[in-house]
């Protein structure tokens, strides 16, 4: 791929980066700060009676896009990538399962993952972002992502924002499927 190939890529998932962490935060505080406890919200009525197919997207293409980045354009994943990707990837066949067998009991098999790759992807971008290039986890000089690879919108889409993008809004549709019919 050329270099304005990859740009559009980039611009790309990170437009849709951006708007899954807007339709996020939407989702969580429409779950948390309702006005009326009995009140019911078309947003989050759409959210859980479709969370198992747009789960099974959002790990889709979190599954996918690394691989074009590593396999395609030859952007080699760092060790926290890695671990990233041990967290990600068997989700998609356990989304795909269940939303083929319409499984709602999916919440407690994918959480302990979820919680995982969301923890490993919220320390890198502690370090991606806010940390000392001497104490990086990656090993700089090596594979890293901290080379900074992918850096659209003023630095704020990388390759680490968009796997915390993917794993929190995953958390975010298993919180709306698990809380918001049980306070109805």
């Amino acid at each position: 791929m050329n270099s304005t190939n990859i740009h559009y890529l980039n611009v790309f998932l990170g437009s849709g980066a951006i708007l899954l962490q807007v339709f996020s935060v939407a989702a969580l505080l429409l779950l948390f700060f309702r006005l009326k406890e009995n009140s019911r919200n078309f947003y989050l009525d759409f959210i859980d009676k479709h969370f198992l197919p747009i789960s099974f997207v959002i790990t889709f293409f979190a599954s996918v896009f690394p691989l074009v980045y590593s396999e395609i354009i030859n952007f080699l994943p760092c060790y926290l990538c890695w671990w990233q990707r041990v967290f990600m990837f068997p989700l998609v066949l356990m989304f795909g399962v269940a939303f083929w067998d319409e499984d709602r009991r999916i919440i407690r098999y994918a959480l302990p993952l979820l919680l995982a790759g969301f923890l490993v992807s919220a320390y890198q971008n502690f370090f991606y972002y806010f940390g000392e290039t001497s104490s990086l986890p990656c090993d700089a000089s090596g594979v890293s992502c901290y080379q900074r690879l992918v850096s659209e919108f003023g630095g704020y889409i990388s390759i680490p924002m968009l796997a915390l993008t993917a794993f929190f809004s995953l958390l975010t549709l298993l919180a709306v499927a698990h809380f918001y019919k049980k306070d109805m």
